[in-house]
């Protein structure tokens, strides 16, 4: 899916001023972190082995972890 950029979003050369940009920037971290999510369940539900043995692996350093 192509990201929609508005047409007054501008780089940061171009004298938008700095809000702007850090809007931009978190609409585009935001829409990024969706994706990602999307993508990992998608592997998940597509690769149920390989996911349970990624949880299970996570789950151990996890519980090894040192505070």
């Amino acid at each position: 899916m192509p990201e929609e950029v508005a047409p007054d979003e501008g780089t940061p050369d171009e004298g938008a001023t700095g809000g702007e940009n850090d809007a931009a920037r978190r609409r585009r971290r935001a829409q990024f972190l969706r994706d990602l999510s999307e993508a990992k369940e998608l592997r998940d539900r597509v690769q149920p082995r390989r996911a349970r043995a990624a949880r299970m692996r996570q789950a151990m350093r996890m519980r090894t972890f040192r505070w």
